[in-house]
């Protein structure tokens, strides 16, 4: 009996070593929560081309959207022709832009010259024509003042002879003086005639060369009036120093074509030279027939061109409803001129017209359309923290209205937010799946954050 205690106490012993409870361990340390957060600062976001967008308020309900193309309007264009035949010389090269009045070309016409010739001796004849008229003007004055005199000679001759008639009647004796004065009253009478005859042939010639100097001017004005529509500007000042005719661009814009060689002889009113003024464009669109209840002239129109969604490329304007509409098609032509610049607002582009067709209407929140991605069965956009510009949120959309080009956003944004356009495939890609944290390395490659 007494060999047999020492392996129970050991069973024991054994069996309360195995129920001992285990050495402690230290706890794991505290973990945050998955982030739907993406840290892209700015060096990530040039590498991968990342841009935002602001929210806007925009009536998608009432916006009608079109596609279409600019076209220039009739005044855009402007032929510049040959007014007169003779040997080309250009000043200018294709797309070249001009301002209004450059020279655009030369022509050195046997015309112009012997309209220079024409003007040179009508300039002359004027000039001597002028000359005699204020050589002559004094000799009018002589012929009056001459005029003048014989009529007091031939005042003092008269009582002269009424004199001698009294005294011969009274005493006699004067017969001989009487007839003496009375031949001599006659010779002054005689040259008082002659005086004036001189003086009309004066007047006459004065008048004469008056009519020359203004037939003279209207001729000038006339040929003067001819050099203007040659040259297209007034020449009166340089017309003598013009050994060519120059022709100038009647607007700004670019030349377009050249319809002449250099150095070739062109004929009278050969088209040589066209220039086009790329931003008079008007943009035109075709609506539908059924669409005509809701289109009016004078609404607010916005114009993008086709291809991304770039929020600041696009222009307003006008609607004008074309005069006609197309039966066979049933369709009516809509057009739009902008009434501002950009640089995709050319003739030929391509583009979009959304037109409002109820400015009552209450405005959404909406985001352009290519900033709403798939991912998965989900649809998700990437809004910009407003804490942190260098962070962005993944956010699964809620979209509501869709124009085509933008997307109504019922919740998860508030007036000035920033959602990411360009980009945001690269985010859906490192973000795929359930949220989850991460941050792009300055190369643009992506680590997630470690959660375990």
């Amino acid at each position: 009996m007494n060999g047999r205690p020492f392996p129970v106490l050991a069973v024991l012993a054994a069996l309360g070593a195995g129920c001992s409870p285990p050495p402690q361990q230290n706890p794991a340390p505290h973990q945050d929560p998955p982030s739907n957060r993406i840290d892209v600062p700015d060096v990530v976001r040039k590498n991968l081309g990342i841009t935002f967008v602001k929210v806007e308020r925009r009536r998608l309900a009432s916006s009608l959207r079109l596609p279409g193309a600019f076209e220039s309007l009739p005044q855009a264009r402007a032929e510049h022709r040959a007014p007169l035949a003779g040997r080309l010389e250009l000043r200018v090269q294709p797309l070249q832009p001009v301002a209004a009045g450059d020279v655009l070309f030369t022509i050195d016409a046997p015309e112009w010259r012997a309209l220079q010739r024409q003007l040179g001796d009508l300039d002359t004849e004027a000039t001597v024509a002028a000359a005699h008229l204020e050589a002559t003007k004094p000799l009018l004055a002589a012929h009056e003042r001459h005029e003048q005199s014989l009529q007091e000679a031939l005042q003092v001759m008269q009582e002269h002879v009424r004199n001698l008639t009294a005294t011969n009647a009274s005493v006699g004796g004067q017969a001989q003086a009487l007839a003496e004065a009375r031949v001599q009253q006659a010779q002054v009478q005689a040259q008082i005639a002659e005086a004036a005859e001189q003086h009309t042939e004066t007047t006459a010639r004065i008048a004469r060369l008056t009519a020359d100097g203004a037939a003279f001017a209207t001729r000038r004005a006339s040929l003067l009036a001819a050099a203007h529509a040659l040259f297209g500007a007034p020449v009166e000042a340089r017309w003598r120093d013009l050994g060519v005719v120059e022709v100038r661009a009647s607007s700004a814009g670019v030349v377009d074509t050249i319809g002449a060689a250099p150095g070739a002889f062109v004929a009278a009113h050969d088209l040589v030279a066209t220039t086009l003024d790329p931003g008079r464009v008007r943009f035109r669109a075709s609506a539908l027939q059924g669409d005509l209840g809701r289109l009016a002239d004078g609404q607010d129109c916005e114009i993008s061109p086709a291809g991304p969604t770039d929020p600041a490329a696009r222009v307003r304007g006008p609607l004008q409803l074309a005069t006609a509409a197309d039966p066979v098609r049933r369709t009516l032509d809509v057009f739009v001129v902008p009434t501002s610049a950009a640089p995709f607002v050319r003739p030929g582009v391509t583009g979009f017209v959304t037109i409002t067709t109820n400015v009552a209407e209450r405005a959404e929140l909406a985001i352009p359309r290519a900033a709403v991605l798939p991912d998965g069965l989900a649809r998700v956009f990437f809004r910009r923290d407003p804490g942190d510009p260098d962070k962005v949120i993944r956010v699964e959309a809620d979209l509501g209205l869709d124009d085509g080009r933008w997307v109504e956003i019922k919740s998860g944004l508030v007036d000035g937010d920033e959602v990411v356009l360009a980009g945001a495939f690269e985010l859906v890609l490192t973000s795929a799946g359930t949220p989850k944290g991460g941050h792009f390395h300055a190369d643009g490659t992506w680590h997630a954050d470690d959660h375990k």
